[in-house]
């Protein structure tokens, strides 16, 4: 059963992801813990509070993780170095997750990524069971898998790895609304249509790691129905199918720039939610409305 005044700590509080959770943890009447690294970055919102510093560091994780009953994690820095996505991303991590588990907090959901899983050409659906990606296949994965590893290795925890595909979602700080737009307007604009473009909005998918934290979505001891207590439990989150026509489409269209189409061999499966509709999810932004958005966004930029 869910706390009614549960208290939960957010990490990257201030970043797209971050923001949203608190948002979506403030409707829940939640007491939020926001861990930022710049003063006055926090969401205003109430019953956020705003706790400055390195989530890495031993004396802020200890102090936030005190009395709280879960922690939400969503810190990478993405196009940092290697070495800082593993100091960052992995050591850091698991610095939170052991003064979590030392303070008795009750669940741990990470942020993690369906970008971990091998999703090359001729292979099909892909569950949370699926093939991942070889090591050295790139620094992001690489330090997502390596931070989902040690994390099943911190015992006395529920832990949940939420995986999510391209985030959709406005904001400055947005990849694939504002930094990939950017990049896709300057060059690199060759795709294949047909190749899957899988995606969840930012709201959907921070609805979703709240309901978790707070105890919204109950604990069993089958994943397929619940997170397993004391155990470690990845789940896919993604929406409704779709291409990289769809989002190139749009882009393109934003922006005045032609896509370049390619008719190479790609990957045309989907990313399998079975498991978190079991868990009561179901998303509310539909595809057009995702688009929809990232085209205004991007109108006059």
């Amino acid at each position: 059963m869910a706390d009614p005044t549960p208290v939960v700590v957010v990490t990257g509080a201030n970043g797209l992801v971050g923001a949203a959770v608190c948002r979506a943890l403030a409707e829940r009447s939640a007491q939020v813990r926001a861990v930022v690294r710049r003063a006055g970055t926090a969401p205003p919102l109430p019953g956020v509070t705003e706790h400055v510093g390195d989530p890495a560091d031993e004396d802020l994780a200890r102090t936030v993780t005190t009395g709280a009953d879960a922690v939400v994690t969503t810190v990478h820095p993405m196009g940092s170095s290697r070495q800082v996505q593993h100091q960052v991303g992995v050591e850091g991590t698991q610095v939170l997750a052991r003064a979590a588990r030392d303070a008795g907090v009750g669940r741990l959901v990470h942020v993690s990524t369906a970008g971990i899983y091998d999703r090359s050409a001729g292979i099909g659906d892909v569950a949370e069971d699926g093939a991942l990606l070889p090591e050295g296949s790139d620094d992001y994965p690489d330090t997502k898998q390596a931070a989902d590893a040690a994390l099943a290795r911190i015992g006395g925890l529920t832990t949940v790895l939420v995986r999510p595909p391209a985030i959709l979602g406005a904001g400055d700080t947005s990849v694939w609304n504002t930094l990939r737009p950017r990049q896709l307007r300057d060059g690199d604009r060759r795709r294949n249509p047909a190749e899957t473009w899988a995606w969840v909005h930012v709201e959907d998918l921070a609805s979703f790691l709240a309901d978790v934290a707070t105890g919204a979505v109950a604990s069993a001891d089958d994943p397929d129905r619940g997170p397993v207590a004391g155990g470690t439990t990845p789940v896919i989150v993604a929406g409704e199918p779709a291409t990289w026509r769809d989002y190139l489409g749009t882009v393109g269209e934003a922006l005045g720039v032609e896509a370049e189409w390619t008719d190479e061999p790609v990957w045309t499966g989907q990313l399998r939610t079975d498991r978190v509709r079991a868990w009561g999810w179901t998303p509310r932004v539909q595809l057009a409305a995702a688009l929809d958005e990232l085209r205004r966004g991007l109108a006059g930029t």
